[in-house]
C-alpha cells in the first residue's frame, strides 16, 4: 500500500508543482529554497518573506494586461497600483517600487511611509498616489502636503459627501479626485451595500452638485471595488457592468474622467488544487470595458488597479516544528506546534481563512489525520483542514524525528494583523523574521530582518521595566 507522505499528496495534487519541489533528502524547497537549511540556520518558528516573487506577480499583471490592451486594441494605458495596507513594511514597498507601478493608500500614516519614500527617491511626481479609505483629520492634511508640494499624481478618492469640501479647505491650488463607488454586496453577505463609498445612483447628481461647477477640482477617476475580488461570476460581470453604466454616464458630462479603478484584487494560490485563469479575466475585463464605450460612443478609461494580496501574499510563509502530539479521544489528535495561529496567522482563526500546508520534512514517513493547535490558552487557536478537503495529514508524529511544517503564501496582512512587534495573545512571541533574495548571480541569499521577541520586549510595552 501506498502509505507514506509524498504518495499521499502525489496522488490528491498534481506534484511537483513550479514552487514545491523536493530535494534529493525528501525535503520541501520553495521557489528552490532550501527550507531545511532554514530551519537548521535560523530555528524555528520563523516567518520568511521570499522578495523576487513580489516582482515576479507585479511583472505578470503587468503583461497580461499589456497583451490584452494590444489584442482589442484598447486606447487606454493600465497603472499598477500596490494596496499599502497588505504589507507596509519597507523591503515589500522597496521590492515593488522595482516594477514601475503606483501606491494606494488607507490611512494618514501610509502617506508618512509615502513620504519616506519620496525623500529617499524611489517615489517621485510620476508615481500616482491614490488615496483611499474614510478620511478624518490628519489623512486631508497629509494628503493635502502632498498636492501642495506639487505632487500632481495624488488622487484622493471620495468615500463620503463631507471630504470634497475638507479637501478643497486644505489644498491651495487645484487638484484631481476620484470617486468610489459604494457596490452592492454579494448575497451572502450580512448587508446589502458596501459602507465605503457613495452609491451608484447618487454619483452623477454628487458631481452635478458639488464638482461640475468648482474650478478648483477635477473629476478624474471612477473607483470601482468589489470585496469579493475579480472572480468569474455572475455577481463580478453584473457590478463591473453597473460600474460602466456611471462612467459611461459621468464621461458624457465630465470630460475630465479618464481613469477607471477596478479595485478588488486577484485571488492568490490557497491550496496545490488551485485553478484560475488570470489572462481570461484580464482578456475578458479589457473587452467588456471597451464594448461597453464603443456602444456608448465615449472614449474607454485609462485602467488602474490596487493589488495587494496579489502582490505580497505568495512570497510569505511561515514554519513551525511539532513540539507534541496530545490523543484527546479515540479519533482526534492534536499536533502542537511551537507558536500560536492567533498571533502569527491571525486570518486564520479570525476568518477561517486557508493557506497552503506541507510538511517540509519526512515525505518518505507514513501519514496520520491530525488537527494542529497552538501554545495559546485560546480554544480557537488551532488549524483544522485544508482549503480543498476537510482535514490535515501529516507525517506521524515521532519524538524521536522532529517534523516541521511550513505554511504558504501568508504574506498580505498576517505581520500588521497580528500586531508585529507588540503585545501577543498569551505572550506568546512574535517569530524571527527572514528574508531571502536572489544576488546577481541568481543564488538565494538570506537575511535575518527581526529576531523573535523576548520577555524584556513585553515587559517593556507592558510598563514592568521601570
Amino acid at each position: 500500500m501506498k502509505t507514506k507522505y509524498f504518495d499521499l499528496i502525489d496522488q490528491t495534487y498534481y506534484f511537483p508543482q513550479e514552487e514545491f519541489t523536493l530535494d534529493d533528502n525528501d525535503h520541501l524547497k520553495f521557489h528552490d529554497i532550501d527550507l531545511m537549511g532554514l530551519v537548521e540556520k535560523y530555528g524555528a518558528p520563523l516567518k520568511f518573506t521570499y522578495l523576487p516573487q513580489i516582482s515576479n506577480n507585479i511583472k505578470r499583471a503587468q503583461y497580461w494586461f499589456k497583451n490584452a490592451i494590444e489584442k482589442h486594441n484598447y486606447q487606454g494605458n493600465y497603472h499598477y497600483c500596490y494596496c499599502t495596507k497588505s504589507s507596509h513594511f519597507s523591503h515589500v514597498l522597496n521590492e515593488a517600487l522595482k516594477n514601475n507601478i503606483h501606491i494606494e493608500t488607507s490611512s494618514a500614516f501610509d502617506i508618512d511611509i509615502v513620504k519616506s519614500l519620496i525623500a529617499q527617491g524611489k517615489i517621485n511626481k510620476n508615481n500616482y498616489i491614490l488615496c483611499n479609505g474614510f478620511k478624518r483629520d490628519k489623512y486631508i492634511e497629509n494628503i493635502a502636503e502632498l498636492i501642495n508640494g506639487s505632487h500632481k499624481k495624488c488622487i484622493p478618492i471620495i468615500d463620503n459627501y463631507e471630504e470634497l469640501n475638507l479637501l478643497d479647505e486644505a489644498i491651495n491650488e487645484s487638484f484631481n479626485v476620484g470617486i468610489r463607488i459604494a457596490s452592492e454586496e454579494e448575497p451572502k453577505f450580512e448587508f446589502y451595500t458596501s459602507r465605503l463609498g457613495i452609491g451608484y445612483k447618487n454619483i452623477v447628481p454628487f458631481y452635478n452638485r458639488e464638482i461640475k461647477d468648482n474650478k478648483k477640482v477635477k473629476l478624474k477617476m471612477l473607483h470601482f471595488f468589489i470585496n469579493t475580488g475579480i472572480r468569474d461570476t455572475a455577481y463580478y460581470w453584473n457590478e463591473l457592468l453597473k460600474c460602466l453604466k456611471v462612467y459611461i454616464q459621468l464621461r458624457k458630462i465630465c470630460p475630465t474622467v479618464d481613469s477607471l479603478n477596478i479595485g478588488g484584487g486577484f485571488p492568490i494560490k490557497n491550496s496545490l488544487a488551485f485553478e484560475y485563469d488570470y489572462e481570461y479575466m484580464v482578456n475578458e475585463i479589457i473587452y467588456q470595458i471597451k464594448t461597453a464605450c464603443d456602444e456608448a460612443e465615449v472614449p474607454v478609461p485609462n485602467i488602474f488597479t490596487e493589488f495587494g494580496s496579489f502582490t505580497v501574499g505568495e512570497s510569505g510563509g511561515a514554519i513551525y516544528e511539532v513540539l507534541y502530539q496530545k490523543q484527546q479521544n479515540d479519533r482526534e489528535k492534536w499536533n502542537m506546534i511551537n507558536s500560536s495561529f492567533i498571533t502569527t496567522l491571525p486570518d486564520s482563526w479570525a476568518i477561517s481563512k486557508r493557506f497552503i500546508m506541507l510538511a517540509i520534512n519526512r515525505w518518505n514517513d507514513e501519514y496520520e489525520r491530525v488537527l494542529l493547535g497552538g501554545l495559546t490558552c485560546d480554544s480557537d487557536d488551532y488549524y483544522n483542514s485544508e482549503q480543498n478537503m476537510n482535514a490535515i495529514y501529516l507525517p506521524k508524529y515521532s519524538r524521536a524525528k522532529p517534523l516541521y511544517i511550513g505554511f504558504f503564501n501568508t504574506g498580505a496582512y498576517q505581520e500588521t494583523i497580528g500586531g508585529f512587534g507588540g503585545l501577543q495573545h498569551c505572550l506568546i512571541p512574535s517569530p524571527k523574521h527572514v528574508l531571502i533574495d536572489k544576488d546577481d548571480e541568481g543564488n538565494i541569499t538570506t537575511k535575518l530582518f527581526s529576531e523573535q521577541q523576548t520577555a524584556n520586549d513585553f515587559l517593556k510595552i507592558l510598563g514592568y521595566d521601570e
